[in-house]
């Protein structure tokens, strides 16, 4: 399984890796159950997470960057149900986050997905197009 097969969608709990795509949609495989089902693009939206940038106190930074910094911590990652927890855990993690601009439920997600992609030992990492893209900036 690849990273950048990896979507989040609208209305769904959870993160989908995208086996096929259609037209109106996409065949998507669900990393929590395994269930492969179709997804209408009518009905909901599809973010791949190597596209979702979260916000800093400078420049936005990729989502990749903050998973690859909660894998490089020492610290233990919180229930995602404790919203203090949380924030107190990306204050050390990543205290760069901009914590009015990223809201708690965005980071209960983060927390989530992350501890989905470490049950399924998803490696981290950006398409080549867009490692390319960065050191051509």
């Amino acid at each position: 399984m690849e990273y950048t097969k990896l979507i989040s969608i609208t209305g769904m709990s959870g993160l989908f890796e995208v086996m096929g795509s259609k037209t109106d949609g996409a065949i998507v495989r669900s990393l929590e159950d395994n269930v492969t089902k179709f997804v209408s693009s009518r009905v909901h939206n599809f973010s791949h997470l190597e596209s979702i940038e979260v916000y800093t106190e400078q420049e936005n930074v990729n989502l990749a960057e903050i998973f690859l910094a909660m894998q490089k911590s020492t610290e233990k990652l919180p229930s995602e149900k404790d919203a203090k927890a949380i924030k107190a855990y990306f204050k050390k993690v990543y205290p760069a986050m901009d914590f009015e601009r990223v809201y708690d439920s965005d980071r209960k997600k983060m927390i989530k997905w992350f501890g989905i992609l470490q049950e399924h030992k998803v490696e981290i990492k950006l398409s080549e197009e867009e490692n390319s893209e960065e050191t051509e900036a």
